[in-house]
């Protein structure tokens, strides 16, 4: 009876999987079944006048075409083709297409308007086609090539649309494989452990530490005696224990957090993946002093909402410093530090203040404990600039200035910033010329 049923319940369908058709196909197919409709499009692209299109110009002329035409022109995968298209470039009769139909991935076509033709084009194709725009170097033996390949040689690739935006997930699996190759893979870790310090103090390790093999034998001697310990213990009461193996600060502020740690290096030194080594390197405390940049505007903490320039970035920034002094000292006492970080936002003094604090150099952040503004004039070879200047005509000053600011810095931090961080295009350009000059990591914030 059951085999009966079962014989007459109708079985499921699993749907056939269907091959997506390349971007030429959709290109190709449209030109073949709606001819009329495409020489219409294309030559409204000929006829705007325009060299280079950007993609609101495209889709402009696709959503009239819909009107005047069928719009079953954009039912076989032309209109997604459009919608991907990044630009257009018009060389009557010509047009070409860059398409990027998902992240890590660009194509390129060129239709002839008048035959209603279409080619694929290489890479390099299709930026000679966009340098006819300029002048023709198609019989020109001697065209100028920049080989930028060996740059970037050694440095490892995402492949993959998934790994973009997750950098730093795929740095951790390449720096983890990297460190799995052998023994003598690990030295560089065990260098930067050695050698890591807050102005002068020794931070994980110190020198009875000579190598690594060393390190192993005085990570499972400290892992041995803290498993005896209450799990809050707190560091003071055997650091000096530790010390003496060569373990100095920075493990953590308990016993608890400090056997945690070493449990991590060891997985690390035995085999490490991309999981625990960044939960480790994320636990090293290396930042407690920060430098951010944000030049344009009233920068201040009363007065200046509504003032030229002046508006959400001042509040965003500033709530960014609360949020990054917070998270510092719950690292610093996590870590069983008792460093002090300090926090300064570095943007231009304004002497003729419109009644605001701009004119003031050093101004304490409301609400933090370590963090302040830093004000530091415009000057040209004439002296300093006293007026506002808008944020689109502050350039020329911004290399004086970010000379002027790496002194400024480095007197009120008594040494180096261990993180740069730029805010909006003019931030990021000073902080980039400080975080080369000192050799410091930079961190990029863009906004639209």
């Amino acid at each position: 009876m059951l085999n009966e049923e079962m014989d007459a319940s109708p079985m499921k369908r699993v749907p056939a999987l269907s091959r997506t058709p390349s971007m030429h196909e959709s290109v190709q197919g449209c030109l073949s079944n709606h001819p009329n409709e495409l020489v219409s499009l294309f030559s409204a692209y000929v006829s705007l006048g325009k060299r280079i299109l950007q993609p609101y110009e495209i889709l402009h002329e696709l959503n009239v075409l819909m009107k005047l035409f069928d719009q079953d022109v954009v039912q076989e995968g032309f209109a997604a083709v459009l919608q991907a298209a990044q630009e257009a470039v018009v060389h009557p009769p010509w047009v070409a297409l860059a398409v990027r139909p998902r992240p890590g991935l660009w194509e390129y076509v060129r239709v002839n308007v008048d035959e209603m033709a279409l080619d694929d084009l290489s890479v390099s194709e299709y930026l000679q086609f966009k340098e006819l725009l300029v002048e023709d170097t198609r019989m020109d033996p001697y065209v100028l090539e920049l080989d930028f390949e060996p740059f970037y040689a050694s440095f490892p690739r995402l492949t993959r649309p998934s790994s973009i935006g997750n950098g730093v997930q795929f740095l951790n699996r390449h720096l983890s494989s990297q460190l799995f190759r052998d023994a003598e893979s690990m030295e560089p870790l065990f260098q930067f452990l050695k050698a890591h310090k807050y102005q002068g103090q020794a931070l994980m390790i110190n020198e009875r530490i000579p190598t690594l093999q060393r390190l192993r034998f005085s990570l499972f001697k400290a892992e041995e005696q803290l498993q005896r310990l209450p799990k809050e213990t707190p560091y003071l009461e055997f650091s000096h224990r530790l010390q003496e193996m060569g373990l100095e600060k920075g493990w953590g502020n308990t016993a608890e957090g400090v056997l945690d740690m070493i449990h991590m290096l060891l997985e690390i030194l035995q085999a490490p993946d991309p999981e625990t080594l960044e939960k480790f390197l994320g636990r090293i405390p290396s930042v407690f002093n920060v430098v951010i940049l944000s030049p344009h505007g009233y920068f201040g903490q009363a007065n200046v909402l509504g003032l030229p320039d002046t508006g959400g970035q001042v509040v965003y920034v500033l709530d960014q410093v609360r949020a990054l002094e917070s998270e510092i000292l719950k690292n610093i006492k996590r870590q069983g530090l008792d460093i002090e970080p300090e926090i300064l936002v570095v943007t231009r003094l304004i002497p003729d203040a419109e009644g605001t604090s701009c004119n003031q150099r050093i101004e304490k952040i409301s609400g933090t404990h370590h963090s302040k503004i830093l004000r530091i004039p415009f000057r040209t070879d004439e002296g300093i600039v006293r007026k506002w200047r808008s944020r689109f005509d502050i350039w020329p000053y911004l290399e004086r200035f970010a000379e002027d600011a790496i002194n400024e810095i480095c007197g009120e931090l008594n040494g180096l910033p261990d993180l740069i961080i730029g805010n909006y295009s003019d931030g990021n350009l000073v902080a980039s010329l400080i975080a080369h000059r000192l050799g410091v990591t930079q961190v990029i914030l863009t906004f639209a």
